[in-house]
Parts: C-alpha cells; structure tokens; sequence
C-alpha cells in the first residue's frame, strides 16, 4: 500500500510525525506538507508564484518533502509531479484541533483530502478534537492506524473522504467509534479592532468559541460525548431538494432572447 500524507499545521507538526510513524508498516509512506502552518486555508491554490518542494526527513516516511504553498497545492503537487507511483491512500492530519461541522469549509486539512478525492484517490482527514500545547495524538495515531488498516480491505466511492475528528480526554481513550454525519457549528462574532501606532484601524479575525448544534447522529454531538466520528463526505454540493423550488422561480422565461 502506498500512502500520501499532508497536514495544515505544517511539515514540522507533532501530529503529522506521529501519523507517519503510525501508518508506516502499512506499506510505503510519502510525506508533502507546507513548510509552515496554514491552518484555515481551505480549498485554497498557489496561482502568483511558483512552488518550492525541498525534500526533509520525517519518521516513518520513504519520502518527505516541505512545499512552500497551501495544503492543496501539497497534495496536488505531489500526485501529479512528484510520486513516481499514484498512492493508494491521501491522509491528511493528525491536525491539532476539531474539524467538524461546518468547518470543513474552512479547514486546510480536509481541503487536503479533498483534493486527493478530486484527483481520483481514496482519502480521509483526521483531526484531534482538543486545545493546547500538551496534548498527546496517540489514540489519534490508533485511530488512523485501524482506518489505514479497513482501506487496505475495503473501498469508499469515487470523489468521497471520511473526516475523522478524535476527542480529546486526557489520558483516557475515546469511548468508541461513531458512523456520523456533517453537524452544524458556526462562529459569530470574534472580531476585535485595534489601532497601529499610526492610528490606522486594523483586525484580528477568529479565536472565538464555535455554537455547536448537538443533534443526536453528528459529528459535533459525537464529539461531545467523547466518541471518535467518522463522516463520509462526498464532493457534490448541489442542495437536490431545492431544485424543485428554483425551477418554480421560472428565470428562463424572463432572460431576453435576441432576434
């Protein structure tokens, strides 16, 4: 089995180290991660300037390149330049905080995995649901190491990934494993102005405490209640059952025809 990883918090990450370390005897692993953290970056690509790729040493890892781009391009990068083999797995983490609900929109480790199921490879973004400086990725690490293990036996269709997140409950393993789906967490607020020494205004976006709705079956109430979830996520955002409604707006009729 050949395994792609990537994270957003950096080619130098704890987690990342410990998830190659975990999937090392899996088979062959390739490390491609930014050369510095970019958490947040979503779905992001380099477009106004060219990429470095240097390679490094990470344990676990054949290989192991730092990029100078976004978790996207890393992933891109590597699949379509610098393999000489197309992987059999993309996984993206061990990333230091929650993934869950609506911040797959904005997380650069499951863009990550996201842009390995763009291009045709299975792929999976895990994420340690916690905070702070001390935490320890070892059931992260078990986590990732059992769905390596369950891709080696089975498949997930084209253009799909699973978000994992993995609570955080100190030196106790999580509860169990969920099968859940997207939840729903939203940040408001969370900006706070300042002024430079020249008096001009400037901003800090972000460090807010997410509202989390915790319906029974998501991945946010999963976490909560100290169990590892684990969404199947596909690719098509198309709201199906809205289409019905729209077709009702009749814009065609009103779109002027030339003569």
């Amino acid at each position: 089995m050949r395994i792609l990883i990537c994270n957003d918090d950096g080619i130098h990450a704890r987690g990342l180290r410990d998830l190659a370390l975990a999937l090392s005897d899996l088979g062959e692993v390739t490390v491609a991660a930014p050369d510095r953290a970019r958490s947040a970056s979503g779905h992001s690509i380099t477009l106004h300037k060219p990429l470095r790729a240097d390679r490094v040493t990470v344990p676990g890892a054949t290989e192991a390149y730092s990029v100078s781009g976004t978790p996207t391009d890393c992933v891109a990068l590597a699949l379509r330049h610098l393999l000489r083999e197309r992987p059999d797995l993309v996984v993206s983490g061990i990333n230091h905080g929650p993934n869950l609900g609506w911040d797959l929109t904005y997380s650069g480790t499951v863009a990550a995995a996201i842009e390995g199921a763009l291009l045709g490879v299975p792929a999976m973004a895990i994420s340690l649901a916690g905070r702070g400086i001390d935490l320890s990725f070892q059931h992260a690490a078990r986590c990732a190491r059992l769905l390596g293990e369950a891709f080696c036996r089975r498949s997930i269709p084209p253009f799909t990934l699973l978000n994992v997140n993995v609570p955080w409950l100190g030196t106790q393993p999580p509860h169990g494993i969920q099968v859940t789906r997207q939840g729903k967490r939203r940040f408001d607020g969370g900006i706070v102005e300042r002024q430079d020494p020249g008096g001009r205004p400037y901003y800090w976006l972000g460090g807010e405490t997410p509202e989390d709705e915790l319906t029974p079956g998501t991945d946010t109430r999963a976490i909560m209640d100290g169990f590892i979830s684990v969404t199947p996520v596909h690719l098509n955002l198309t709201a199906v059952e809205l289409l019905p409604e729209i077709e009702t707006w009749d814009l065609d009729s009103h779109w002027p025809r030339t003569t």
